[in-house]
């Protein structure tokens, strides 16, 4: 009989634990300013997405800081383990970045 409760949902079912509102390593629970441009690439089927700073920046929904677009170590700099940085929004979506700060756009491309 006590099978037939827990098949017809009569038996009460323990809470669910809410979940977690901190950063997990894998990036699916990636946080900050920057998340919409995580979930962007991390959505894309593509092994290589260019996007140009105006793009990133409609993507944000605010301008890139002034060095994004005159230093290539603000895109390519190895990120911070303690610490949130824009970087991880394409660290964590396994990627890379390649910027072209002449043609103001960033070759995004999938880590082997």
């Amino acid at each position: 009989m006590l099978e037939w409760f827990k098949r017809h949902g009569w038996l009460a079912r323990p809470e669910a634990a809410p979940e977690s509102t901190t950063p997990r390593q894998d990036g699916s629970r990636m946080a900050g300013q920057y998340r919409s441009l995580y979930k962007y690439l991390e959505h894309r089927y593509s092994n290589t997405v260019v996007l140009t700073f105006g793009q990133i920046e409609d993507l944000l929904g605010f301008p890139l800081p002034d060095l994004a677009r005159t230093e290539k170590e603000w895109w390519t700099a190895a990120p911070s383990t303690t610490e949130p940085r824009y970087s991880q929004a394409w660290t964590q979506a396994s990627m890379t970045a390649k910027p072209n700060l002449s043609a103001q756009n960033v070759v995004f491309e999938r880590a082997p």
